[in-house]
């Protein structure tokens, strides 16, 4: 059997990775490498962008930024999250408010220097990032419309920091991000469905509470209906390749849980669609590898000349 000492390590270890959302983290790593071998740079070798050393400091400011949002948004949520998420806040609590503040520090540190040693202009980057961050968790977050808004941008900015530092900017990157900006804003709108306990106890203006759970799945509907058009554009572009079964797929979806939302009232109908929406863009990261990077260096090339 384990010894005392080595499970209060293991349970602070996974106290530490609660807090941090490594499982989050993970996913945008593994979108910012996929993207960048698969999209934003597909005439280098595997090898070339792995060993990249300017990438991997832009990813290990990217891990430490974010970790350290996670950190902060934590330290100011703690009392809802111990009504919302009773399980999770208890784990959290294996590691103290005061080392989860040092921690939070030497992350924002790291993560600046790491863009420092990229440019200046990286380094601007990650320290606004890092006070946007802050500034969402402390005050913006209380505020419905800006809050549901800041938190969308927040969640999507460090993946398209790979995409500034390879200056590849078309239509389809446009077209892509759109249709992740309105899915994670519905995603956003549904976490804040399941979370509505919890904001009422601590006095949070969130989008439900401000404008009422009615309006709330109406947004979220009309949201969903808006993704049909970049979905319409993408499945017309002929890179997307395999990809493209993605966006079908990801149409069935978005169709069912406009039908579903409507007709739901209960916080673990909205924790399911949540979760739903979590997979279906974790299954987007794994899709990029199957598009096509011969089309891509055509139009790269055409661009060129």
């Amino acid at each position: 059997m384990l010894s005392f000492k080595l499970k209060r390590v293991i349970l602070k270890f996974l106290s530490l990775l609660s807090v941090i959302r490594g499982y989050n983290i993970l996913v945008l790593v593994l979108a910012q490498y996929l993207a960048a071998i698969f999209i934003f740079s597909p005439k280098k070798s595997l090898s070339y962008i792995v060993f990249d050393i300017d990438l991997l400091f832009i990813i290990l400011a990217t891990i430490c930024v974010v970790a350290a949002g996670y950190i902060i948004n934590n330290f100011y949520d703690v009392k809802v999250d111990r009504i919302n998420r009773p399980l999770k806040a208890g784990l959290d609590d294996y590691v103290k408010q005061a080392t989860k503040l040092k921690l939070y520090f030497l992350l924002n540190v790291l993560g600046f220097i790491f863009g420092f040693l990229i440019s200046v202009k990286a380094a601007l980057f990650f320290a606004l990032y890092i006070f946007a961050i802050w500034l969402y968790s402390h005050k913006l977050k209380k505020h419905p419309l800006i809050g549901l808004i800041s938190a969308t941008v927040l969640t999507i900015l460090p993946f398209f920091a790979v995409f500034v530092y390879f200056k590849n900017f078309s239509k389809i990157i446009f077209v892509y991000a759109i249709f992740l900006f309105l899915l994670l804003t519905v995603r956003e709108l549904l976490k804040d469905l399941q979370n509505m306990k919890g904001a009422i106890v601590n006095d949070y203006d969130t989008f439900p509470i401000f404008y009422g759970e009615k309006k709330t799945k109406q947004l979220s509907i009309f949201l969903l209906t808006l993704t049909l058009f970049p979905i319409g554009i993408l499945l017309r572009d002929p890179s997307l390749s395999y990809i493209r079964y993605y966006f079908y797929f990801a149409l069935i979806v978005l169709v069912f849980l406009g039908f579903y939302l409507w007709n739901s009232t209960k916080t673990n109908q909205y924790r399911i669609m949540h979760n739903v929406l979590k997979v279906l863009l974790l299954v987007g990261v794994f899709s990029i590898i199957f598009i096509d990077k011969s089309i891509i260096i055509e139009k790269l090339i055409d661009r060129l000349n």
